[in-house]
């Protein structure tokens, strides 16, 4: 365990700056391929009378997707395609009895928990390596997701399933081990608030949102937004479970908070609606975990973290300090975001999402850190170790996507992997 180290201002460090650089590991690499040009005034080349624009993504027998682009204002949005996960495709041979249950094609769950369990028990020279289980991190995302906005084809009855919850639990064992290897927490910190802030506080080093801002194309534009995806289009979802497990103040921060992030009762600036926007205005679909099959294990143990930290009561601490990592690093990240995205020509409706989070988020770091965070370690001190790892895992994940990400571009790959069918 480290101490808290000294940073001033606000802001995290950028990938492999904070936690010692990226975990020895095979690199992801797969072979999703496109070839649409890399600025926006461009992005029509390619695209057939209607105006689509192809696009590989998951489900499609020669990899590529046809999204239609439309023009749109600021204020307008569309509805988005979807709001149930597809039925991802299997990894391994643990996701492979998974996933036929789910669908109602095998009957006997038995193998299937009796798999996950051999998986869970498996010798790690790093308990790091779960994070990098492609098997083990696609069951996980399919049964946390059955309990939020479910899987399309999947009977609702299979959300608390016994045997599925067994597996779940077994997997969640090293799962919660590799989290906590990575995090790396501060330890003997009397001041929670003020580890926070240090915690988050910002490097020189440009890391991807500077690459995003100055040197990023199309192309990657569009995956970034891919890794994004899973965790925007529900984004708030998970963090408001923790509402119904606080009290007074704390609740109350979170409630105003989240009432931000639900648009204030307005469907069109739900952060979720303003993310699929983006999306749509990069010729991507906007349908929920559409692309659960083209990301690598290392993004969904990121989702899945967050997951099991909103899931668990017991995890309220780590889930609201996920929450204050998000809030206080996400407006700086965002301001650049932006930037790239308008230096590639695209206007309001691609940006808003992000110009809002530069303005928003600069308030809510003062509300999530002190009322929220604050306040329930004041009325329950127990919880501030686990604040910290909350906070301290939703950083060292933010590193660890980030360094998969640069890499692959570095090697002039894709960060994504190549779906399944």
């Amino acid at each position: 365990m480290r101490t808290v180290a000294e940073r001033s201002n606000a802001r995290p460090p950028a990938p492999a700056q904070r936690h010692g650089g990226p975990i020895a590991a095979d690199l992801v690499t797969f072979g999703v391929e496109d070839p649409r040009r890399t600025t926006h005034q461009e992005r029509a080349v390619g695209a057939d009378g209607d105006g689509h624009v192809g696009f590989a993504g998951p489900g499609c027998e020669n990899g590529v997707h046809m999204t239609t682009l439309h023009s749109r204002t600021a204020s307008g949005t569309v509805p988005q395609l979807g709001t149930s996960m597809p039925c991802p495709q299997p990894r391994g041979p643990v996701s492979g009895l998974l996933f036929p249950i789910l669908r109602g094609d095998a009957a006997d769950t038995e193998p299937f928990v009796v798999a996950a369990r051999a998986l869970a028990a498996t010798e790690r020279s790093d308990p790091r390596a779960f994070l990098f289980d492609e098997d083990a991190q696609i069951c996980l995302t399919a049964l946390y997701e059955l309990h939020l906005q479910g899987i399309a084809g999947v009977d609702d009855r299979w959300e608390w399933d016994s045997d599925l919850i067994a597996a779940r639990s077994a997997l969640e064992v090293p799962f919660d081990a590799a989290i906590g290897a990575l995090a790396d927490p501060p330890t003997g910190v009397d001041d929670v608030v003020a580890a926070l802030w240090e915690m988050t506080a910002p490097s020189t080093a440009p890391g991807l949102s500077g690459h995003m801002a100055h040197d990023a194309n199309l192309t990657q534009f569009r995956e970034l937004l891919i890794h994004r995806s899973l965790n925007q289009l529900r984004e708030a979802d998970v963090h408001t479970l923790g509402i119904p497990r606080l009290a007074g103040g704390p609740k109350a921060a979170l409630v105003e908070v989240q009432s931000d992030e639900y648009g204030g009762g307005r469907p069109e600036r739900m952060h979720s609606a303003l993310f699929a926007t983006t999306m749509r205005e990069l010729g991507l679909s906007d349908a929920y975990a559409y692309y659960v099959d083209a990301v690598p294990a290392v993004t969904l143990a990121s989702l899945n973290a967050l997951s099991l930290f909103g899931l668990h009561r017991s995890r309220v601490g780590a889930l609201v300090g996920h929450l204050c990592a998000v809030e206080t690093t996400s407006a700086l990240p965002s301001k650049k975001y932006a930037a790239g995205l308008r230096r590639l020509g695209f206007g309001k409706a691609a940006t808003l999402f992000f110009d809002e989070h530069v303005e928003a988020d600069s308030v809510h770091e003062q509300i999530v850190c002190r009322d929220l965070a604050g306040g329930l370690v004041a009325a329950r001190p127990a919880v501030g170790d686990d604040v910290l790892l909350g906070a301290a895992a939703c950083l060292a994940f933010d590193d660890l996507v980030g360094d998969h990400v640069t890499r692959c571009w570095d090697l002039d790959r894709t960060s994504l992997r190549q779906p399944a069918g």
